[in-house]
């Protein structure tokens, strides 16, 4: 008969393999990373550029030529680009994040000689027809005067303002940078930014030397350089914030609490994210027991580490009832505090080693998230010894480790604080 009462037993995972990419390079010099495996003939192909040229009065640039990049070259509108993916049954997207910007298609292998033309037209060709630069501005003034209105987004943008001021880390979107978009202004980044210069192929999936062959082609020879500023920014920890946003009808109260802190080319990052794990980090975490499951107060709450190129930053965030933010408050610190002068049990700290090291297993089940893994690493200038010390750690750490690290680490007179609603 099984005993629901008593938990099972658990063994902690001993070894975790990565599949290591092959490097080679186009004729242009454009590094191409792939990650092979052969099982089924289905590849994923990210063109990788770093985000430059950064100017305040011009915020919008990266972030609109990673939406509109596909609207349109001089061969193909929007609708041919999307008709001629779709024909070959592939699947093309794009994405903006804080230190780059990707360009990302999925296909059969066997339809890679039709659809990396239409991809090297996007790339090199791009237009951005001022019809469909209206109507995104249209569309995204209308999505950011209804996210101003959710307090998460509100305290999100007020948190990320409040640690990196007016860079591309943190700049304050308003509707009047979309007003200011400039058609001209997007083809002039899109030429300093999507060049070979600028770029890293990553592959992974069923990827031969004939494929490989194929890719050269389109993108090995004919394509433009261009001269690119890297983006460079400076940040330093700041005394304690507090932004308070009154919404006198809110049922709901944002709240989000963080500081500055180090990325994952820190020998301390592996460290910092086990003792974030235990504050918040899963879903049997600290401030998950107290503020849900014992005292109610939301539905959910979590902490996290972000690693960027130049910058890394700690927060806690959450929603909870505006009859109740400021015991929430109260509570957050608290188990804070409690990381700062006592010890974690040996029987919590084990259950954490074993949570992560599962998720680090479970993250890698199939070839394109053994290349997420390596992207990981890759564009912060580390290698596979990364992993190896993260694992090490997370299996050898001690409390007293993790004791100097909440010291160090959770400072509290350095944490900005942002409440949205009511408190």
């Amino acid at each position: 008969m099984l005993n629901r009462e008593q938990a099972p037993d658990f063994k902690q995972v001993s070894t975790i393999n990565f599949i290591h990419p092959e490097k080679k390079a186009l004729d242009n010099g454009v590094p191409v990373f792939t990650i092979y495996s052969g099982e089924q003939d289905l590849v994923r192909i990210e063109f990788i550029f770093e985000n430059v040229n950064w100017k305040l009065e011009k915020p919008l640039q990266a972030i609109a030529v990673s939406a509109l990049i596909n609207n349109g070259t001089n061969k193909l509108t929007s609708k041919e680009i999307a008709e001629q993916i779709d024909f070959y049954g592939a699947f093309f997207q794009t994405e903006y994040v804080q230190d780059q910007s990707s360009v990302t298609l999925y296909t059969l292998n066997k339809h890679l000689k039709s659809v990396l033309p239409i991809v090297k037209d996007v790339l090199s060709e791009s237009q951005f027809p001022q019809q469909e630069l209206d109507i995104y501005i249209q569309n995204q003034k209308q999505k950011l005067q209804v996210n101003l209105k959710k307090n998460d987004i509100l305290a999100r943008k007020e948190f990320a303002h409040a640690l990196f001021g007016d860079t591309a880390y943190g700049v304050n979107i308003q509707a009047e940078h979309y007003d200011a978009l400039k058609r001209e202004d997007l083809i002039e980044y899109f030429k300093a930014a999507y060049a070979p210069n600028n770029c890293t192929i990553i592959v992974s999936g069923k990827f031969d030397e004939a494929s490989f062959n194929l890719l050269n082609d389109a993108f090995g020879k004919d394509w433009e350089k261009s001269n690119v500023v890297k983006n460079s920014f400076d940040f330093a920890a700041t005394a304690k914030q507090t932004i308070y946003t009154e919404k006198p009808e809110a049922l709901q109260s944002a709240i989000r609490i963080g500081q500055l802190a180090i990325n994952r080319k820190h020998e301390d990052f592996s460290g910092l994210q086990i003792l974030n794990t235990v504050l918040g980090g899963y879903f049997g975490s600290r401030l998950m027991n107290n503020i849900r499951e014992d005292k109610g107060y939301t539905y959910g709450i979590g902490s996290g580490i972000s690693s960027l190129q130049q910058a890394g930053y700690l927060f806690i965030s959450t929603e909870v009832g505006a009859d109740v933010c400021a015991a929430a408050l109260t509570e957050i610190y608290k188990e804070i505090d409690i990381l700062k002068n006592e010890l974690i049990g040996e029987e919590e700290l084990n259950l954490v080693r074993n949570y992560m090291l599962g998720s680090m297993l479970g993250s890698l089940e199939n070839v394109f998230s053994h290349a997420d893994k390596f992207k990981n690493i890759y564009f912060s200038g580390l290698d596979y010894d990364y992993y190896t010390r993260y694992i090490e750690k997370v299996k050898t750490i001690t409390a007293e480790e993790l004791l100097a690290l909440a010291n160090k680490y959770l400072i509290k007179e350095n944490f900005t604080e942002v409440v949205i609603g009511k408190k």
